[in-house]
């Protein structure tokens, strides 16, 4: 869809996926319940987003988001965040 809209060359989608595919994923099957809730609940987050918040806070690693909500959630949680240039901080609110 992106290339249709012009928004990314093939040559682009081809080099996203090159770069994706040396990423080594996980899945994580151990969520902490009542955490993912509490987060959901204090940031009015979904639970989606307070699970991932939770995941980056339990295994203290950086996460990647573009959403200013999540992201003012990851500041007031400590939660460190990867910039959309590559660069890694605590997070901070917007």
């Amino acid at each position: 869809m992106n290339e249709r809209r012009k928004r990314i060359s093939e040559s682009g989608t081809d080099s996203f996926l090159r770069e994706l595919a040396r990423l080594r994923f996980g899945v994580d099957r151990e969520p902490e319940e009542a955490a993912v809730l509490r987060l959901a609940r204090s940031h009015r987050l979904s639970v989606y987003d307070a699970a991932y918040l939770e995941l980056a806070l339990r295994q203290a690693i950086p996460m990647a988001t573009l959403d200013t909500q999540l992201a003012a959630a990851a500041a007031a949680e400590g939660a460190q965040l990867i910039g959309v240039n590559g660069s890694r901080g605590p997070a901070t609110k917007r």
